[in-house]
């Protein structure tokens, strides 16, 4: 059978960072957005880059393009 997209382990709360970070939010509007402090989005995009295997916010933009999570 096919294999879950990446992004489907991620918690509630990690795909919503994911999803502003792919949409070009900074980490401190995210923070400000969702009542979080600018490190602990830091955290949250660490683990994000990591379960669905980029290295960087552009990576994590392509990847959101690519499985139809943000438009181009």
């Amino acid at each position: 059978g096919a294999e879950k997209p990446l992004h489907e382990m991620l918690s509630d709360r990690e795909y919503r960072v994911m999803w502003l970070l792919a949409s070009g939010k900074q980490i401190k509007r995210i923070a400000r957005e969702l009542s979080l402090s600018p490190s602990t989005v830091s955290t949250y995009r660490t683990r994000i880059l990591k379960k669905v295997r980029v290295t960087s916010n552009a990576e994590l933009v392509h990847y959101a393009i690519r499985h139809k999570l943000i438009d181009e």
